[in-house]
């Protein structure tokens, strides 16, 4: 399994640890086991949890199968404490992830950007945040804690967009 993102695990604390993480395509689980193990609860949502399934039955992990792209959000307004979305860009999602948080609620993002295409996958433009589009997706409901927005080197090249924000009360 890789490893954790630097910046989901640089931002963990952030997150009060009476409140639900919601891990929006999660893949093989990666950070929901991470969050899991720092004792959150996790809310495990992928397309395909047929990776993450192997560890059904963990206390304080659900998993939900969800088609994210083709099919309704499947959970209610203000209904988790925190959202952690890595290497995933859908962006029809953002609303629902900006009702999703509860009030006071954390956001952290970590997806690839624009310049990405020159180290590898993902190189379609749909894919790849455009300058500054995390900030200006969530500058209305969010205050921003911490962004970044460039090339990174590890875990491997790549452009990178990432943020950590808590939505407003």
């Amino acid at each position: 399994m890789r490893s954790i993102s630097p910046w989901i695990e640089k931002h963990v604390n952030l997150i009060p640890k009476d409140q639900a993480v919601i891990d929006v395509a999660c893949g093989n689980g990666r950070h929901s086991l991470f969050f899991l193990e720092q004792g959150y609860e996790v809310i495990a949502v992928d397309i395909d949890t047929s990776v993450i399934a192997g560890n059904e039955g963990r206390s304080g992990l659900s998993i939900v199968q969800a088609d994210l792209e083709g099919a309704p959000w499947p959970f209610r307004p203000e209904s988790v404490g925190a959202i952690v979305v890595v290497n995933y860009l859908w962006r029809p999602l953002f609303s629902h992830l900006r009702e999703t948080l509860k009030p006071g609620g954390i956001l952290l993002y970590d997806t690839f950007a624009q310049g990405n295409e020159k180290y590898g996958r993902p190189r379609n433009q749909d894919f790849l945040l455009a300058p500054g589009e995390l900030s200006e997706q969530l500058s209305q409901n969010f205050d921003i804690i911490d962004s970044f927005d460039g090339y990174i080197e590890n875990p491997v090249p790549a452009c990178r967009q990432s943020i950590a924000a808590r939505k407003r009360t």
